[in-house]
C-alpha cells in the first residue's frame, strides 16, 4: 500500500473548510494566520507561497509579512508582539531558517503559546511530553494521522524513529508513547542502526541523507513514514529507498507527495485549533 499524502491532506483540508464555514455563519469570524518570512531562500518562499494558497483555499485570512535578510531581531520581535496583540491573529509562524543575526529561541519564545501553531513554544513542547493538551509540530502530526489510516490501534507496536530532532523526532516520540507504542529514537551516535530498525513494527525515517533506509534495514508488513527531503540530480527523494522497500513492507509513503502535503494541512489544522479556542 502507497499511503497518498495529498488525498488525506485534500480530505483533512475540506474538513477544516467545512467547519470554518460553520463557524463562520453563526459568528462572522474565520480564522488569521500570519506568517513571517525573512530572506531570499527559494524553499522558505516556495512554503510560505503554499501556506498562503492552503490557508485562503480553507476560507481563512492569510497575511504574509516579509523582512529582508539584514533585518534586525529588535524589528521582528516587535512585529511578533503587535501579532500577539492582535485580535484577529488566530496563529503566528515565523518561518525557518532564520538569519545569524537572529535568535531561534529567542524568537520561537516571544510567540503567544496559544498562538503558535508551529508547536515550538517550551510551554508546548512541555505540555505534549507531559501528555496534557498542547499544540503539535505540523510535520509528526500529520505522520501520525497516516499512520492511523493505515492502523487505527498502536497499542503495543514497537516504533523506531530515525533522527531526534525537535521538529521530527523527539515531538513523534511523544505522540507515538501516548499511543502505547514501545518507542526507541535512533541517531548519528546509534550503534547497529540497520538492527535496530529491522525490529520496527512502525519505522519513521527523518534524517536528511538520502535512500538511507534499505530493504534489508526493514522488517516485513511494516509501515514506513518517509521524512525526508532530498535532491538527487534532478529528483526530489526521500530517506528511504521507496522502490527497494515498497513491496516488503505493509504499507509506505511516497516522496514527493506522502508526509509533506499533510504538514501543510495540518498547519491549518493548528491554526482553526487556536482560533476556535479563542471562542469558547
Amino acid at each position: 500500500m502507497i499511503i497518498d499524502g495529498k488525498k488525506e491532506a485534500e480530505i483533512l483540508r475540506d474538513e477544516i473548510k467545512k467547519e470554518i464555514i460553520s463557524i463562520k455563519n453563526k459568528t462572522n469570524k474565520v480564522p488569521g494566520l500570519s506568517v513571517i518570512l525573512i530572506g531570499d531562500l527559494v524553499p522558505s518562499q516556495i512554503y510560505v507561497r503554499n501556506k498562503e494558497k492552503n490557508s485562503k483555499e480553507v476560507g481563512m485570512n492569510s497575511n504574509i509579512i516579509k523582512y529582508s535578510k539584514d533585518v534586525t531581531e529588535e524589528e521582528v520581535l516587535k512585529k511578533i508582539k503587535e501579532l500577539n496583540n492582535d485580535k484577529n491573529v488566530s496563529g503566528i509562524l515565523v518561518q525557518l531558517p532564520l538569519p545569524d543575526q537572529i535568535g531561534k529561541e529567542k524568537i520561537i519564545n516571544s510567540i503567544d503559546p496559544s498562538k503558535d501553531v508551529d508547536g515550538f513554544h517550551p510551554i508546548n513542547v512541555g505540555n505534549l511530553a507531559s501528555g496534557y493538551k498542547a499544540i503539535v509540530p505540523c510535520t509528526p502530526l500529520g505522520c501520525l494521522i497516516l499512520i492511523k489510516k493505515v492502523e487505527k490501534n498502536l497499542s503495543g507496536k514497537h516504533a523506531v524513529i530515525i533522527g531526534r530532532s525537535n521538529l521530527n523526532g523527539k515531538p513523534m516520540a511523544q505522540l507515538l508513547l501516548k499511543e502505547n507504542c514501545t518507542v526507541t529514537i535512533v541517531h548519528t551516535k546509534t550503534k547497529n542502526l540497520k538492527e535496530e530498525c529491522s525490529k520496527a513494527d512502525i519505522l519513521i525515517a527523518a534524517a536528511g541523507k538520502a535512500k538511507l533506509v534499505k530493504k534489508d534495514w526493514v522488517k516485513n508488513g511494516s509501515i514506513i513514514i518517509d521524512v525526508g527531503i532530498n535532491q538527487e540530480g534532478d529528483k526530489i527523494v526521500g530517506d528511504v529507498s521507496f522502490e527497494e522497500v515498497k513491496d516488503k513492507a505493509k504499507a509506505v509513503t511516497p516522496v514527493p507527495g506522502g508526509v509533506g502535503p499533510m504538514t501543510i494541512a495540518c498547519l491549518l489544522k493548528n491554526t482553526l485549533e487556536c482560533f476556535k479556542a479563542r471562542l469558547t
